[in-house]
């Protein structure tokens, strides 16, 4: 398996450099917050079933919603956004194959694009 990413430092740092008056409030970030939480449900899932055995993909989340400090409701949004990408695979994928293999690779390169591109454009 190949070495964890980067998401997890660029995905904090990003949202940690928001500012705050934005995350009251709907931020334009929002929708990209929810699909970096379904990567990371998929990840979680993926990876797991590839071999690498724990919660990092999990416990990036769970940092990543400490960051981002939300309400209760945009808590549940996230949780479920997270719920939803692990979900999504756990249906389909019960071993790991070459398919689940390359949507680890998508996912990994979505989840840093999506990450990097997201604090260029909302990033101070």
């Amino acid at each position: 398996m190949a070495p964890k990413p980067r998401i997890l430092a660029v995905a904090l740092a990003l949202f940690a450099t928001l500012p705050g008056t934005a995350r009251a409030v709907d931020a334009p970030y929002e929708a990209r917050l929810y699909r970096l939480g379904e990567i990371l449900g998929s990840l979680h899932y993926l990876r797991n079933l590839c071999g690498e055995e724990g919660n990092a993909w999990r416990e990036q989340m769970e940092a990543l919603i400490v960051s981002e400090d939300p309400s209760p409701e945009k808590r549940k949004r996230l949780v479920a956004s997270f719920n939803r990408g692990y979900r999504s695979y756990a249906e389909i994928h019960i071993a790991c194959t070459p398919a689940a293999a390359e949507a680890i690779a998508r996912y990994m390169k979505e989840g840093e694009t999506l990450a990097r591109e997201t604090a260029a454009t909302f990033g101070n």
